[in-house]
């Protein structure tokens, strides 16, 4: 059968290639398989037939069996309108057409019993009915479902060139006929009968034609599942030949500098949660395969603790490690707080941003390559073919949804060369890769677009760190706003006043930045006050001088854009007011919280509003002020935003699904998973003969469809 669907949709019987050409070019359809995998949007009830006198003025859709008695036509502004008597035994209603009424009046047998189908409209105490779907009874009666009818996709150019919803239903009617409705099953017998699920052929039938509302449902499942299992399948499958083929450099021993950093220099008691994280990088590293770990913590969380022992063990079997940031800001914070810790164990380290000079360059392409330098930290500048190290066992990134694949992938290339035995071709041995993220992903999207990395997670905060008050204050109560920053400096503490940033409005912004500096400026006069500020327009160095002001607490108030948002570890401050907050998404507004609270004394956020939000903006403010948990935040962001908007731009995680929406269909992805792995740790060649169904059908599925076409 899987043959027959791969035909040209041109040959299907009320195709042809003119309507061939539209279906491919606005739908995407250019197979009979592309055409069974056009699921429907919704569904228009056929099961009841309305008699006249049952309707209701509230504009539903509905069929109603009757005859035409009459015709007349009726002078308008522009044209005429054509109406129509249509009765049955119980009344009487008009149908109208505003366009085509020749044809109709051609079309119609007076006084013969026709289906109608559409909208009803009340005027002047009649019912009406424009432009209504028709046919003819005893033609209704014969049709494959006379019940629930499918309303498929469409595009305006589609109905505008007469490929109607009823010429979907009917060339998809034509392939079920060709067909004989029989498709390849594609799930073995074992999970058919222990999840109760339809066989491939009824499900399909059953969500084109559905004879019921429970047959709907249990259709919709079985398809649901199917394709979030294949998407589970390959995700795991991926990991495991990754871990089985991609060998990684063993780190055999916990060394010197790992112990003695622990038992001598550790800031702070490591967490549960930092400990549990450490032993999985452990068992990582230490396995023949390359470590390929994806580390959620929320801002605060001790992140950078856990990727700086991770080092060590790096730096304890030889090799040199690298970590990578998205911004010379948050690289040059990272560069200051691991020099802190890696000077007391004479571990040497360096930056390399955009910024280094000529000479500072040279040196540490130098020391990088004879294996001087242990430690390097950077921006992009990392990725240059400049930079080659002499053996690098580790490569963090961090935020690593705004590096793109093939950014990462230039990393990989960096790794020790390895010339085999009886080999003389050199293979690169790619580094560890531990990904970390302070934008906490929801569960289920990291099942789907993180599905082949594992998942590490950072879910408590360290000890003697306060939750962050948060409050929602409208500009109407900026006075009381201002009495309260004015106590918070007169206890020593620093603020932020953060400004949205638009791309698109770039100029309005800046000026609302520049307004809100000088409002801020007449309030808290000099000298007794001093203020930095800083936003996207300014020079690299004049931003880090305003900035190294307010870390050294030269000024007590930031007015800055959203350039803060990652980096800034100023522990002295404990106010970020948030201006115009409306005008953020939530993950925003939860890393600029998270620039406070850094010390051991109370924190405050206060979201400045406008009166006029629009309803998104109020769930987005009353969750930041009901809860600090990251994930929490995210599973909020994901059902506003959707999958796309939240992975970013570089790798956007549009899962281009067909019918499951991972948004709506949690359970289903946790079950397609569960079932996935349990199918792979049990037989991990798919060789068994009961599994040779799901063989063929993902060879099939890899054939025509790698996973990467899923996430966009």
């Amino acid at each position: 059968m899987s043959s027959k669907l791969q035909t040209p949709i041109d040959y299907l019987k009320g195709v042809g290639p003119n309507r061939a050409d539209l279906l491919r070019s606005e739908l995407g359809i250019h197979t009979y398989q592309d055409l069974i995998n056009v699921f429907p949007n919704r569904y228009l009830d056929r099961t009841k037939y309305y008699k006249i006198n049952q309707l209701q003025r509230n504009s539903a859709e509905v069929q109603i069996v009757g005859k035409i008695t009459g015709f007349k036509e009726i002078a308008q502004k522009r044209g005429k309108r054509l109406v129509a008597t249509f009765q049955d035994d119980t009344g009487r209603m008009e149908l109208v057409w505003f366009r085509g009424q020749k044809w109709i009046k051609e079309s119609f047998k007076p006084n013969v019993p026709y289906v109608i189908f559409g909208k009803v409209n009340w005027f002047n105490g009649v019912f009406s009915m424009p432009h209504p779907e028709f046919e003819l009874l005893k033609v209704h009666e014969k049709k494959i479902s006379t019940t629930m009818q499918a309303v498929y996709p469409s595009t305006e150019k589609l109905s505008n060139k007469g490929i109607t919803n009823k010429v979907m239903n009917t060339i998809m009617q034509n392939l079920f006929l060709e067909t004989n409705g029989r498709f390849s099953e594609t799930l073995s017998n074992n999970i058919l009968t222990e999840l109760k699920l339809l066989s491939k052929s009824d499900a399909l039938f059953n969500v084109h034609f559905p004879k019921n509302n429970e047959l709907l449902a249990r259709a919709q499942y079985r398809l649901k599942f199917e394709e979030l299992f294949y998407i589970q399948l390959q995700l795991i499958l991926k990991n495991l030949i990754h871990k089985s083929k991609i060998k990684g450099v063993p780190f055999t021993q916990v060394g010197t500098l790992f112990n003695s950093f622990y038992k001598d220099h550790l800031p702070f008691e490591l967490t549960g949660a930092q400990k549990r994280v450490l032993k999985e990088i452990r068992n990582d590293l230490g396995s023949n395969a390359q470590m390929n770990r994806l580390l959620q913590g929320d801002v605060g969380s001790g992140k950078t603790i856990v990727a700086f022992m991770s080092m060590l063990m790096a730096l304890d079997n030889g090799f040199q490690a690298c970590l990578m940031a998205p911004t010379e800001i948050l690289s040059v914070q990272h560069y200051q707080g691991l020099s802190e810790l890696a000077n007391k164990l004479n571990i040497s380290i360096k930056l390399l941003t955009g910024s280094s000079n000529t000479s500072q360059r040279k040196d540490i392409h130098k020391s990088l390559e004879n294996g001087d330098l242990q430690i390097l930290i950077g921006t992009h500048a990392l990725l240059e073919d400049k930079v080659k190290f002499k053996n690098l066992g580790l490569a963090i990134i961090d935020e690593q949804h705004r590096f793109g694949v093939a950014q990462r992938s230039k990393l990989w290339k960096k790794g020790p060369a390895s010339t085999l035995p009886n080999e003389t071709e050199v293979n690169i041995i790619p580094p560890h890769i531990l990904v970390m993220t302070a934008t906490p992903i929801p569960r289920t999207l990291a099942m789907s677009v993180y599905g082949d990395l594992d998942i590490s997670v950072i879910d408590e905060l360290p000890p003697g760190r306060q939750a962050i008050k948060t409050v929602h204050r409208y500009d109407s109560n900026r006075l009381k706003v201002l009495r309260f920053m004015r106590d918070e400096i007169e206890k020593g503490r620093q603020i932020y006043m953060v400004y949205p940033l638009i791309q698109e409005s770039e100029h309005m912004d800046y000026k609302d930045l520049m307004d809100g500096y000088e409002s801020v400026v007449r309030e808290f006069p000099q000298p007794k006050y001093q203020i930095s500020i800083v936003h996207g327009k300014m020079k690299p160095a004049d931003k880090e001088f305003e900035m190294q002001r307010f870390v050294k607490g030269e000024t007590q108030i930031m007015v800055a854009t959203t350039v803060i948002e990652v980096g800034v570890n100023v522990p002295n401050a404990s106010v970020m007011i948030i201006e115009s907050a409306e005008r953020f998404g939530l993950s925003q507004l939860h890393q600029l919280r998270g620039r406070v609270g850094r010390g051991a004394e109370q924190s405050y956020c206060i979201l400045m509003t406008s009166h006029k939000m629009s309803q998104d903006s109020k769930t987005r403010i009353e969750t930041m002020t009901k809860t600090s948990d990251g994930f929490e935040i995210a599973e909020v962001d994901l059902q506003l935003r959707g999958p796309g908007d939240i992975m970013g731009t570089q790798q956007s995680g549009v899962l281009n699904l067909k019918i499951a929406n991972i948004l709506l269909d949690k359970d289903i992805l946790q079950n397609a998973r569960f079932y996935a792995k349990r199918l792979l740790s049990n037989d991990p060649s798919l060789v068994q003969p009961e599994h040779k169904v799901i063989l063929d059908a993902y060879r099939e599925i890899s054939k025509y469809k790698n996973i990467w076409n899923y996430i966009s």
